[in-house]
Protein backbone atom coordinates (compact mmCIF):
# COMPACT_ATOMS: atom_id res chain seq x y z
CA UNK A 1 0.00 0.00 0.00
CA UNK A 2 1.38 3.39 -0.98
CA UNK A 3 2.01 6.06 1.64
CA UNK A 4 -1.18 8.02 2.24
CA UNK A 5 -1.49 11.75 2.73
CA UNK A 6 -2.51 12.32 6.34
CA UNK A 7 -4.84 14.93 7.80
CA UNK A 8 -2.37 15.79 10.58
CA UNK A 9 -2.36 19.49 11.35
CA UNK A 10 1.05 21.13 10.91
CA UNK A 11 0.93 24.07 13.32
CA UNK A 12 2.83 27.30 12.92
CA UNK A 13 5.97 27.60 14.97
CA UNK A 14 7.02 24.78 17.29
CA UNK A 15 4.60 22.02 18.25
CA UNK A 16 4.24 18.66 19.93
CA UNK A 17 3.07 15.82 17.69
CA UNK A 18 1.46 13.16 19.87
CA UNK A 19 0.22 9.78 18.70
CA UNK A 20 0.37 6.13 19.70
CA UNK A 21 3.08 3.93 18.27
CA UNK A 22 2.49 2.92 14.68
CA UNK A 23 0.15 5.79 13.81
CA UNK A 24 2.62 7.30 11.33
CA UNK A 25 4.29 10.23 13.12
CA UNK A 26 7.78 9.49 11.79
CA UNK A 27 6.50 8.75 8.27
CA UNK A 28 4.62 12.05 8.18
CA UNK A 29 7.65 13.97 9.42
CA UNK A 30 9.81 12.48 6.68
CA UNK A 31 7.45 13.98 4.11
CA UNK A 32 7.59 17.52 5.49
CA UNK A 33 9.19 19.99 3.14
CA UNK A 34 12.38 21.79 4.10
CA UNK A 35 15.73 21.00 5.62
CA UNK A 36 15.02 19.16 8.88
CA UNK A 37 17.48 18.15 11.56
CA UNK A 38 16.30 14.90 13.16
CA UNK A 39 17.18 13.48 16.56
CA UNK A 40 15.71 9.99 16.97
CA UNK A 41 15.63 9.04 20.65
CA UNK A 42 14.62 5.48 19.79
CA UNK A 43 18.26 5.09 18.74
CA UNK A 44 19.89 3.44 21.81
CA UNK A 45 23.18 5.30 21.41
CA UNK A 46 21.57 8.72 21.05
CA UNK A 47 19.21 7.95 23.93
CA UNK A 48 22.13 7.06 26.16
CA UNK A 49 24.18 10.12 25.20
CA UNK A 50 21.45 12.70 25.70
CA UNK A 51 20.05 11.01 28.82
CA UNK A 52 23.48 11.21 30.44
CA UNK A 53 23.97 14.88 29.54
CA UNK A 54 20.91 16.70 28.15
CA UNK A 55 23.01 19.86 27.70
CA UNK A 56 24.72 18.12 24.75
CA UNK A 57 21.68 19.16 22.76
CA UNK A 58 22.87 22.79 22.91
CA UNK A 59 26.17 21.93 21.20
CA UNK A 60 24.43 19.68 18.69
CA UNK A 61 21.99 22.43 17.74
CA UNK A 62 24.72 25.10 17.55
CA UNK A 63 26.61 22.90 15.11
CA UNK A 64 23.56 22.65 12.84
CA UNK A 65 22.15 26.19 12.81
CA UNK A 66 21.24 26.06 9.12
CA UNK A 67 18.44 23.56 9.63
CA UNK A 68 14.99 24.98 8.88
CA UNK A 69 13.51 23.13 11.84
CA UNK A 70 14.46 20.45 14.36
CA UNK A 71 12.61 17.18 14.89
CA UNK A 72 13.10 15.36 18.18
CA UNK A 73 11.44 11.97 17.84
CA UNK A 74 9.97 10.34 21.01
CA UNK A 75 10.82 13.32 23.21
CA UNK A 76 9.24 11.63 26.26
CA UNK A 77 12.24 9.30 26.44
CA UNK A 78 14.45 12.22 27.58
CA UNK A 79 12.03 14.87 28.88
CA UNK A 80 14.93 16.85 30.36
CA UNK A 81 15.67 18.04 26.82
CA UNK A 82 12.61 20.28 27.02
CA UNK A 83 14.52 22.86 29.06
CA UNK A 84 17.05 23.17 26.24
CA UNK A 85 14.27 23.33 23.65
CA UNK A 86 12.59 26.12 25.60
CA UNK A 87 15.87 28.03 25.77
CA UNK A 88 16.48 27.73 22.03
CA UNK A 89 12.95 28.82 21.15
CA UNK A 90 13.41 31.90 23.32
CA UNK A 91 16.98 32.83 22.39
CA UNK A 92 17.34 31.70 18.77
CA UNK A 93 13.72 31.54 17.61
CA UNK A 94 14.31 27.94 16.49
CA UNK A 95 11.39 25.83 15.34
CA UNK A 96 10.91 22.39 16.87
CA UNK A 97 8.60 19.47 16.11
CA UNK A 98 8.57 17.22 19.18
CA UNK A 99 6.97 13.82 18.69
CA UNK A 100 5.82 11.48 21.42
CA UNK A 101 3.86 8.28 21.96
CA UNK A 102 3.30 9.06 25.63
CA UNK A 103 2.52 12.27 27.44
CA UNK A 104 3.08 10.68 30.86
CA UNK A 105 6.71 11.62 31.45
CA UNK A 106 6.22 15.03 29.90
CA UNK A 107 3.35 15.79 32.26
CA UNK A 108 5.55 14.97 35.22
CA UNK A 109 8.82 16.38 33.90
CA UNK A 110 8.25 19.70 32.24
CA UNK A 111 5.89 20.07 29.32
CA UNK A 112 4.90 23.37 30.98
CA UNK A 113 8.50 24.55 30.62
CA UNK A 114 7.60 25.58 27.09
CA UNK A 115 5.09 28.02 28.59
CA UNK A 116 2.69 27.91 25.67
CA UNK A 117 5.50 28.28 23.12
CA UNK A 118 4.50 25.04 21.41
CA UNK A 119 1.08 23.89 20.27
CA UNK A 120 -0.17 20.30 20.29
CA UNK A 121 -1.18 18.27 17.23
CA UNK A 122 -2.62 14.76 17.49
CA UNK A 123 -1.97 11.80 15.17
CA UNK A 124 -4.86 9.33 15.09
CA UNK A 125 -5.20 6.00 13.29
CA UNK A 126 -6.21 6.31 9.65
CA UNK A 127 -9.51 7.86 8.73
CA UNK A 128 -11.19 5.93 5.92
CA UNK A 129 -11.08 8.92 3.56
CA UNK A 130 -7.28 9.05 3.91
CA UNK A 131 -7.10 5.56 2.44
CA UNK A 132 -9.39 6.24 -0.51
CA UNK A 133 -9.80 3.08 -2.59
CA UNK A 134 -7.63 1.16 -0.14
CA UNK A 135 -10.29 1.46 2.57
CA UNK A 136 -11.94 -1.91 3.14
CA UNK A 137 -14.73 -1.74 5.67
CA UNK A 138 -14.59 -5.37 6.82
CA UNK A 139 -10.81 -5.22 7.14
CA UNK A 140 -11.02 -2.04 9.23
CA UNK A 141 -13.67 -3.59 11.46
CA UNK A 142 -11.52 -6.67 12.07
CA UNK A 143 -8.00 -5.24 12.28
CA UNK A 144 -8.57 -1.55 13.00
CA UNK A 145 -6.98 1.47 11.34
CA UNK A 146 -3.49 1.77 12.84
CA UNK A 147 -1.25 2.42 9.79
CA UNK A 148 1.40 -0.03 11.02
CA UNK A 149 -1.23 -2.79 11.17
CA UNK A 150 -3.44 -1.83 8.24
CA UNK A 151 -0.50 -1.69 5.80
CA UNK A 152 1.07 -4.93 7.03
CA UNK A 153 1.16 -8.00 4.81
CA UNK A 154 0.03 -10.06 7.80
CA UNK A 155 -2.20 -7.64 9.75
CA UNK A 156 -3.43 -10.32 12.16
CA UNK A 157 0.10 -11.16 13.29
CA UNK A 158 1.11 -7.50 13.46
CA UNK A 159 -1.92 -6.64 15.57
CA UNK A 160 -1.29 -9.57 17.90
CA UNK A 161 2.17 -8.20 18.64
CA UNK A 162 1.09 -4.59 19.02
CA UNK A 163 -0.01 -4.68 22.67
CA UNK A 164 3.01 -6.83 23.53
CA UNK A 165 5.22 -4.14 22.00
CA UNK A 166 3.75 -1.57 24.35
CA UNK A 167 4.04 -3.85 27.36
CA UNK A 168 7.68 -4.57 26.56
CA UNK A 169 9.01 -1.26 25.25
CA UNK A 170 6.87 1.31 27.02
CA UNK A 171 5.39 0.00 30.25
CA UNK A 172 7.91 -2.61 31.40
CA UNK A 173 11.08 -0.89 30.12
CA UNK A 174 10.13 2.46 31.63
CA UNK A 175 9.01 0.95 34.94
CA UNK A 176 5.58 2.57 34.64
CA UNK A 177 3.86 -0.18 36.63
CA UNK A 178 5.26 -2.43 39.34
CA UNK A 179 3.21 -5.53 38.58
CA UNK A 180 3.01 -6.26 34.87
CA UNK A 181 0.70 -9.24 35.54
CA UNK A 182 -1.91 -7.06 37.21
CA UNK A 183 -1.70 -4.57 34.36
CA UNK A 184 -2.08 -7.31 31.74
CA UNK A 185 -5.24 -8.53 33.50
CA UNK A 186 -6.46 -4.94 33.61
CA UNK A 187 -6.02 -4.57 29.83
CA UNK A 188 -8.30 -7.55 29.32
CA UNK A 189 -10.82 -6.61 32.00
CA UNK A 190 -11.32 -3.06 30.79
CA UNK A 191 -11.88 -4.29 27.23
CA UNK A 192 -15.37 -5.28 28.43
CA UNK A 193 -15.95 -1.55 29.10
CA UNK A 194 -15.11 -0.56 25.52
CA UNK A 195 -18.07 1.49 24.29
CA UNK A 196 -19.68 1.49 27.74
CA UNK A 197 -19.97 3.76 30.73
CA UNK A 198 -16.80 3.15 32.74
CA UNK A 199 -17.36 1.57 36.15
CA UNK A 200 -13.98 1.70 37.91
CA UNK A 201 -15.15 -0.37 40.89
CA UNK A 202 -16.40 -3.17 38.64
CA UNK A 203 -13.09 -3.31 36.73
CA UNK A 204 -11.18 -3.34 40.03
CA UNK A 205 -13.19 -6.32 41.27
CA UNK A 206 -12.53 -8.17 38.03
CA UNK A 207 -8.78 -7.52 38.30
CA UNK A 208 -8.71 -8.15 42.06
CA UNK A 209 -6.87 -4.88 42.69
CA UNK A 210 -7.86 -1.65 44.41
CA UNK A 211 -10.01 1.04 42.83
CA UNK A 212 -7.10 3.48 43.15
CA UNK A 213 -4.85 1.09 41.22
CA UNK A 214 -7.36 0.85 38.36
CA UNK A 215 -7.73 4.63 38.28
CA UNK A 216 -3.96 4.84 37.88
CA UNK A 217 -4.00 2.21 35.13
CA UNK A 218 -6.69 4.11 33.22
CA UNK A 219 -4.58 7.26 33.47
CA UNK A 220 -1.61 5.32 32.07
CA UNK A 221 -3.65 4.14 29.06
CA UNK A 222 -4.79 7.69 28.34
CA UNK A 223 -1.32 9.18 28.84
CA UNK A 224 0.06 6.61 26.42
CA UNK A 225 -2.70 7.52 23.95
CA UNK A 226 -4.08 3.97 23.96
CA UNK A 227 -7.55 4.97 25.14
CA UNK A 228 -9.87 7.93 25.52
CA UNK A 229 -13.06 8.78 27.34
CA UNK A 230 -16.17 10.55 26.07
CA UNK A 231 -18.01 12.89 28.47
CA UNK A 232 -21.77 13.34 28.69
CA UNK A 233 -23.31 16.15 26.64
CA UNK A 234 -25.12 18.26 29.21
CA UNK A 235 -25.53 21.69 27.62
CA UNK A 236 -28.98 23.15 28.23
CA UNK A 237 -30.04 19.79 29.64
CA UNK A 238 -33.80 19.23 29.95
CA UNK A 239 -33.57 15.76 31.48
CA UNK A 240 -31.64 14.14 34.30
CA UNK A 241 -28.41 12.79 32.84
CA UNK A 242 -25.74 10.43 34.12
CA UNK A 243 -22.34 11.89 34.97
CA UNK A 244 -19.94 9.07 34.10
CA UNK A 245 -17.91 9.01 30.87
CA UNK A 246 -17.73 6.23 28.30
CA UNK A 247 -14.47 4.37 27.67
CA UNK A 248 -12.89 3.39 24.34
CA UNK A 249 -9.63 1.82 23.29
CA UNK A 250 -8.13 4.15 20.71
CA UNK A 251 -8.49 1.62 17.89
CA UNK A 252 -11.06 -1.08 17.28
CA UNK A 253 -8.36 -3.55 16.24
CA UNK A 254 -6.60 -3.12 19.58
CA UNK A 255 -9.92 -3.69 21.33
CA UNK A 256 -10.43 -6.96 19.46
CA UNK A 257 -6.85 -8.02 20.19
CA UNK A 258 -7.12 -7.66 23.98
CA UNK A 259 -10.79 -8.69 24.37
CA UNK A 260 -10.90 -12.28 25.69
CA UNK A 261 -13.20 -14.59 23.76
CA UNK A 262 -14.82 -17.82 24.83
CA UNK A 263 -17.69 -20.19 24.00
CA UNK A 264 -20.16 -18.08 25.99
CA UNK A 265 -19.36 -14.85 24.12
CA UNK A 266 -21.85 -13.42 21.67
CA UNK A 267 -19.73 -12.65 18.59
CA UNK A 268 -22.44 -10.40 17.14
CA UNK A 269 -22.34 -8.34 20.33
CA UNK A 270 -18.55 -8.00 20.06
CA UNK A 271 -18.94 -6.95 16.41
CA UNK A 272 -21.45 -4.30 17.47
CA UNK A 273 -19.11 -2.84 20.06
CA UNK A 274 -16.24 -2.94 17.56
CA UNK A 275 -18.39 -1.10 15.00
CA UNK A 276 -19.28 1.59 17.52
CA UNK A 277 -15.60 1.97 18.37
CA UNK A 278 -14.65 2.25 14.69
CA UNK A 279 -17.15 5.07 14.21
CA UNK A 280 -16.05 6.66 17.48
CA UNK A 281 -12.38 6.76 16.55
CA UNK A 282 -13.28 8.41 13.23
CA UNK A 283 -15.37 11.06 14.97
CA UNK A 284 -12.63 11.67 17.54
CA UNK A 285 -10.09 12.08 14.74
CA UNK A 286 -12.49 14.46 12.98
CA UNK A 287 -12.65 16.59 16.14
CA UNK A 288 -8.88 16.51 16.60
CA UNK A 289 -8.39 17.71 13.02
CA UNK A 290 -11.25 20.24 13.09
CA UNK A 291 -10.69 23.14 15.47
CA UNK A 292 -13.45 24.18 17.84
CA UNK A 293 -15.33 20.87 18.15
CA UNK A 294 -15.59 18.21 20.85
CA UNK A 295 -16.99 14.70 21.04
CA UNK A 296 -19.66 13.69 23.58
CA UNK A 297 -22.37 11.10 24.14
CA UNK A 298 -25.83 11.54 25.69
CA UNK A 299 -27.51 9.32 28.24
CA UNK A 300 -30.40 9.99 30.57
CA UNK A 301 -30.75 8.41 33.99
CA UNK A 302 -33.59 6.33 32.56
CA UNK A 303 -31.18 4.76 30.06
CA UNK A 304 -31.98 6.59 26.81
CA UNK A 305 -28.66 6.95 24.99
CA UNK A 306 -27.23 8.46 21.81
CA UNK A 307 -23.79 7.06 21.00
CA UNK A 308 -22.03 10.21 19.80
CA UNK A 309 -22.57 13.95 19.76
CA UNK A 310 -20.26 16.40 18.01
CA UNK A 311 -20.72 19.94 19.23
CA UNK A 312 -18.74 22.96 18.11
CA UNK A 313 -18.44 26.15 16.15
CA UNK A 314 -20.01 24.90 12.93
CA UNK A 315 -21.37 21.39 13.57
CA UNK A 316 -23.98 20.00 15.95
CA UNK A 317 -24.21 16.33 14.99
CA UNK A 318 -25.94 13.42 16.75
CA UNK A 319 -25.08 9.87 15.72
CA UNK A 320 -26.41 6.45 16.67
CA UNK A 321 -24.67 3.26 15.46
CA UNK A 322 -26.51 -0.01 14.82
CA UNK A 323 -24.88 -3.31 13.87
CA UNK A 324 -27.80 -4.47 11.75
CA UNK A 325 -28.89 -4.51 8.12
CA UNK A 326 -32.33 -3.08 8.86
CA UNK A 327 -33.63 -0.18 10.93
CA UNK A 328 -36.89 -0.14 12.88
CA UNK A 329 -38.76 2.61 14.72
CA UNK A 330 -37.37 1.46 18.08
CA UNK A 331 -33.81 1.93 16.76
CA UNK A 332 -34.30 5.69 16.31
CA UNK A 333 -36.15 6.25 19.59
CA UNK A 334 -33.10 7.73 21.37
CA UNK A 335 -32.27 10.04 18.48
CA UNK A 336 -35.90 11.22 18.38
CA UNK A 337 -35.69 12.05 22.10
CA UNK A 338 -32.48 13.99 21.55
CA UNK A 339 -33.98 15.90 18.63
CA UNK A 340 -36.96 16.82 20.79
CA UNK A 341 -34.56 18.43 23.25
CA UNK A 342 -32.17 19.81 20.61
CA UNK A 343 -34.01 20.51 17.35
CA UNK A 344 -30.91 22.38 16.10
CA UNK A 345 -28.89 19.15 15.77
CA UNK A 346 -28.33 17.05 12.66
CA UNK A 347 -29.36 13.46 13.60
CA UNK A 348 -28.09 10.42 11.70
CA UNK A 349 -28.29 6.68 12.29
CA UNK A 350 -25.46 4.56 10.83
CA UNK A 351 -26.18 0.91 10.05
CA UNK A 352 -24.85 -2.08 8.09
CA UNK A 353 -27.41 -1.86 5.29
CA UNK A 354 -26.85 -0.55 1.75
CA UNK A 355 -29.67 1.97 1.29
CA UNK A 356 -30.24 5.50 2.54
CA UNK A 357 -33.68 5.84 4.09
CA UNK A 358 -35.73 7.75 6.64
CA UNK A 359 -37.23 6.07 9.68
CA UNK A 360 -39.58 8.20 11.76
CA UNK A 361 -37.95 11.32 10.36
CA UNK A 362 -34.37 10.20 11.09
CA UNK A 363 -31.91 9.81 8.20
CA UNK A 364 -30.35 6.32 8.17
CA UNK A 365 -27.27 5.77 6.02
CA UNK A 366 -24.77 2.94 5.40
CA UNK A 367 -21.92 3.10 7.88
CA UNK A 368 -19.18 2.21 5.39
CA UNK A 369 -20.18 5.00 3.02
CA UNK A 370 -20.34 7.55 5.84
CA UNK A 371 -16.83 6.67 7.04
CA UNK A 372 -15.41 6.74 3.52
CA UNK A 373 -16.73 10.26 2.93
CA UNK A 374 -15.92 11.76 6.34
CA UNK A 375 -13.26 14.47 6.06
CA UNK A 376 -12.13 17.13 8.56
CA UNK A 377 -13.99 20.43 8.43
CA UNK A 378 -17.49 19.35 7.47
CA UNK A 379 -19.87 16.44 7.87
CA UNK A 380 -21.79 15.85 4.64
CA UNK A 381 -24.56 13.29 4.83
Amino acid sequence: MKTKRRYIKELKGSFFLFGARGTGKSTWLQELNGDALVLDLLNPELHRRFSARPERLIHWLDANRKAEYVVIDEIQRVPELLSVVHQKIESDNMRFVLTGSSARKLKRSGIDLLAGRAGISIVNPFMASELGKDFLFKKALKFGMIPLVYAAKEPEETLAGYVSLYLREEILAEGIVRNIGNFSRFLEAISFSHGSVLNISEVARECEVSRKTVEGYVDILEDMLLSWRVPVFAKRAKRKLIKQSKFYYFDTGVFRSVRPKGPLDNLNEIDGVALEGLVGQHLKAWCDYTSGHKLYFWRTQSGTEVDFIIYGESVFFACEVKNSNKVFNKDVKALRAFVDDYPECQPVLLYRGKERCYVNGILCIPCDGFLASLKPGTIDV
